[in-house]
């Protein structure tokens, strides 16, 4: 009979020295677990800060880009419209200056037929 009692009594602290092994054993693994998956976790919330990070600065490249592009198309239209108004006004003054010295040939030829026609009618009454 005290055989029998020590045997069970060592059964029973066997199983309850592999239970307590088991338990530990367990929340040993599920310690590992959490940990690899906040590290995993915190990984992939690096990467995506990282990602979202580099994305902001691509896009604000380009922003900044696209407007000194624009800045740049507007000052060469301005100054091509400058340039096309300032030619426009050479032009306009040319063709006015050509027609003033138009009209002034035009009136000195007209004097110069008239003075003719005077002289010619002077010689012809002095002739006759």
């Amino acid at each position: 009979v005290v055989v029998v009692v020590v045997v069970e009594v060592l059964v029973v602290v066997v199983v309850l020295v592999v239970v307590v092994v088991v338990l530990v054993l367990v929340v040993v693994v599920v310690v590992v677990v959490l940990v690899v998956v906040v590290v995993v976790v915190v990984l992939l919330v690096m990467l995506v800060v990282v990602v979202v990070v580099v994305v902001v600065l691509v896009v604000v490249v380009a922003v900044v880009v696209l407007l000194v592009m624009l800045v740049v198309v507007v000052v060469v239209v301005v100054v091509l419209a400058v340039v096309v108004v300032l030619v426009a006004i050479v032009v306009v003054v040319l063709v006015v200056l050509v027609v003033v010295v138009m009209v002034v040939l035009l009136v000195v030829l007209v004097v110069v037929v008239v003075v003719l026609v005077v002289i010619v009618v002077v010689l012809v009454v002095v002739v006759v």
